[in-house]
């Protein structure tokens, strides 16, 4: 269970999630009741079928029910999304580093990439899950320090801090206002999100499920799975509780996204406390990313190598996964969002094409491969669109399986083998034209925030009132609007 979390549990919870509190509340949070329903339903619908084939790679699910072009084709969709998804990994790691030492992005990415990689070629799984179990509890205990540092070193009770902060919306957890299709963190939109991300990233990620297959059993597995749900809920509300501490310790003065915590940790902190839970964040990081260059060589040696494969061409494999990763970090470019969330994001993506394709290899029903193909490419453009239209990403996954299944169905019943090429072209136009519409067509002009005006007028009466205390009021009075208008989208 703890290799498990510890896997998830990447350097994006330890330095974004406390920034997500520190910048607003806890209605995160709600994701993780999705976590939980999600894992419980993996361990009923995947785990026995996983565990009773035997398989070395869960894609060979698919092979063996649809061929090994579509198990080769589901095996490409993980390498790309973990891929994306870990260059954003190291990106944050490079994050921290930055702060500690100064050092330029560029350089702290190929640091982190160059050590993590040794000791990855050095060990092999069993390794690896070893030293994410033993970093892990380093890794939490980060979390639980600050909170414990701040509540010590703070002339207000416990109780006052958490008053005080629930007086200013600082711990609200449940929301039910806004637009549940375009809110993210709606009640309805954050639990089914956390479903199916959960059912995506625990039932279809190699890396996830490999953790779940190293038990001794089904039952183990199961345990293992539905408790990992629980303890990153609780995990989440530990970081976050640490968010809204620091945010309290430090009178909310604004700082540079997703550096609140590390900032914290560098500047505040006794030498003895800063060192181990630096150490703890940097391990941690290698953790995840090392497990990531594990499962990416895995997958490909035994989905596209059939399995068979020197050490020294295992190894080539991880050097050359490494090198890509570390590639992707160094182009990937920081955005408004946090960036646990953009991770998240691009999960969704491709997410929900794996997933569809796993749901279809139970019913009882054969497919043509082009049919699939057409499923998937259908599932992952059409979360293209609906994010150019702003749904909020949590439905992506949920509409990316329905448009997958449904499109597997459409083109099974219409589509014959006399006219695959005829039907690919048809395909591929439909592609581009879905492609088209989400990036090139005009988008909508946004609105004026009705109250930005009267609020800068309301600080332009305040400023001379205000002086001593807001330094800069032009600055300052920027600062809420544009914090707002980000709110509004």
């Amino acid at each position: 269970m703890f290799s498990i979390v510890a896997t998830e549990t990447s350097v994006l919870t330890f330095i974004s999630i406390p920034g997500i509190a520190y910048r607003g509340n806890w209605v995160f949070l709600q994701l993780a009741f999705g976590y939980i329903l999600g894992r419980v339903l993996v361990s009923f619908l995947f785990l026995p079928k996983y565990f009773e084939s035997g398989i070395t790679s869960i894609y060979e699910i698919i092979g063996n029910r649809f061929g090994t072009d579509i198990q080769k084709v589901a095996s490409g969709v993980f390498l790309v999304t973990r891929l994306l998804a870990d260059g954003i990994r190291f990106l944050a790691t490079a994050v921290i580093v930055q702060v500690v030492t100064g050092w330029t992005l560029p350089v702290a990415v190929l640091v982190i990439g160059i050590i993590t990689l040794v000791y990855s070629l050095l060990g092999g799984i069993r390794t690896i899950v070893w030293i994410d179990s033993f970093q892990f509890f380093i890794y939490l205990a980060g979390g639980i320090i600050t909170i414990f540092y701040i509540l010590s070193h703070s002339t207000d009770s416990a109780g006052d801090i958490l008053f005080s902060l629930s007086e200013i919306g600082k711990t609200q957890i449940l929301n039910f206002s806004g637009d549940f299709m375009m809110d993210p963190y709606y009640f309805i939109s954050a639990v089914i999100g956390g479903t199916f991300l959960s059912l995506s990233s625990h039932g279809v990620d190699y890396m996830m499920v490999q953790r779940v297959l190293g038990t001794k059993d089904l039952r183990s597995g199961q345990k293992a799975m539905i408790g990992s749900g629980i303890f990153v809920m609780l995990q989440f509300g530990i970081f976050l509780l640490a968010g809204s501490l620091i945010f309290h310790y430090f009178d909310g003065v604004a700082l540079q996204k997703d550096r609140e915590f590390s900032s914290f940790i560098v500047d505040h902190l006794p030498t003895g406390l800063r060192g181990l839970l630096l150490a703890g964040i940097l391990s941690a990081a290698m953790s995840t990313l090392s497990s990531s260059i594990n499962s990416l060589a895995s997958s490909t040696i035994v989905d596209w190598f059939g399995g068979k494969s020197s050490l020294r061409t295992s190894r080539f494999v991880s050097f050359f996964w490494a090198t890509v990763l570390i590639g992707i970090a160094l182009i990937f470019d920081e955005s408004d969002s946090a960036i646990v969330i953009i991770g998240l994001q691009i999960a969704s993506f491709t997410y929900g094409g794996l997933l569809g394709l796993f749901i279809l290899s139970k019913l009882n029903r054969k497919f043509s491969s082009l049919s699939l193909i057409v499923g998937l490419v259908s599932s992952c453009l059409i979360v293209f669109y609906l994010k150019h239209i702003g749904l909020a990403w949590t439905w992506f996954i949920l509409a990316s399986v329905m448009v997958n299944i449904t499109m597997a169905y459409i083109s099974e019943a219409f589509l014959k083998p006399t006219v695959t090429k005829i039907s690919a072209v048809l395909v591929f136009l439909i592609s581009v034209s879905v492609f088209y519409s989400s990036f090139f067509m005009p988008n909508h002009p946004k609105e004026e925030y009705p109250d930005s005006k009267l609020i800068a007028s309301i600080l332009d009466n305040l400023d001379d009132r205000y002086d001593p205390v807001i330094k800069n009021p032009e600055k300052f009075r920027c600062q809420i609007i544009y914090t707002m208008i980000e709110r509004d989208d």
